[in-house]
């Protein structure tokens, strides 16, 4: 690791990681998985793992899987939010049984939107 010696390193070393990370959101689908008490409570854990299984199943490898807390929705948990490359993400709610496999052949194969969209109206914050 290198050691950064000045404001310039440290700029130059966070141009390179939002670089990574931009080429990142471009090629993966991201998928965040709730895994708040709540969330873990409704099937969470059960969730992410049925996900994982049926992109592997259906051979889709560029999908990074991200564990998050709360997204405050509480009432429609177990929840996921998937960010197609290039596209806005998209949350959705009681994702049970499934739903999951669904979502995986339908909408991060296809880009079809499936029921169970929440309405979200936020601006991302990127760092």
């Amino acid at each position: 690791m290198t050691k950064i010696n000045s404001l310039a390193d440290l700029q130059e070393k966070a141009e390179k990681l939002q670089a990574a990370k931009t080429k990142t959101m471009n090629e993966k689908v991201i998928v965040r998985v709730s895994l708040a008490t709540c969330s873990i409570a409704s099937g969470g854990k059960e969730l992410m793992a049925a996900m994982k299984e049926e992109c592997a199943a259906q051979g889709i490898a560029n999908v990074v899987f991200k564990q998050v807390g709360c997204q405050t929705y509480c009432y429609a948990e177990p929840t996921v939010e998937i960010t197609l490359p290039g596209r806005e993400p998209v949350t959705f709610g009681y994702v049970k049984g499934d739903k999951a496999k669904e979502l995986v052949q339908k909408y991060i194969k296809s880009g079809e939107l499936v029921e169970g969209v929440i309405s979200t109206n936020y601006e991302r914050v990127v760092f």
